[in-house]
């Protein structure tokens, strides 16, 4: 697939609701191709919604064919056993991603902000209403995690593309950016 032929999947991860976003690039022209979320608060155990996040990312990546990952990072907060979950939520979707060759960038909610609406202190109401604009559709649900989820993917979409509208080229690993590199090596 062409770098301006691209799909990007956007996950904002959670252990009670996972959201995600995907987005198609054709010719520098963003188009939306799904969004919605994971319900996870049906399973007791933590580490059953571990496994049904990692399961459905890697459904998600095996419908879809993503070429890229944007995840959005957690926030810091004063619950450090949620901050503790949160992140093995986002690690296992990553895991997931890595699994299949799938690169990931991850984001921090205020960039992801500050990127969609040009405010890093923006509401999740409007991020949507702003994303609705962009690529438009209608939310069908009031679940803000998948517009999140979308916004990472968004945010993915513009943060790597070059003020003359190429996009950057994104790198697997060290490997493949040392051999197209060589000079960078010590």
């Amino acid at each position: 697939m062409a770098i301006n032929d691209r799909i990007i999947l956007g996950i904002d991860p959670g252990t009670l609701v996972m959201g995600y976003g995907l987005v198609h690039i054709q010719n520098n022209k963003l188009s939306l191709i799904s969004l919605g979320i994971i319900q996870l608060s049906k399973y007791d155990e933590h580490a059953d919604r571990l496994a049904k996040i990692f399961e459905r990312v890697v459904g998600l990546i095996e419908e879809y064919k993503p070429d890229e990952l944007a995840i959005e990072a957690p926030f810091f907060g004063k619950n450090v056993q949620s901050m503790l979950k949160l992140g093995r939520a986002q690690g296992v979707a990553i895991a997931a991603a890595l699994s299949k060759k799938i690169p990931m960038t991850e984001y921090s909610p205020k960039k992801i902000k500050m990127s969609i609406t040009g405010n890093g202190n923006a509401s999740k109401e409007q991020v949507a209403a702003m994303l609705e604009n962009l690529l438009d559709f209608k939310r069908e649900s009031n679940y803000l995690d998948a517009t999140d989820a979308l916004g990472a993917a968004v945010c993915h979409y513009f943060q790597n593309k070059g003020v003359t509208g190429n996009v950057k080229k994104a790198y697997s690993g060290w490997d493949t950016f040392l051999k197209d590199n060589p000079k960078r090596k010590a």
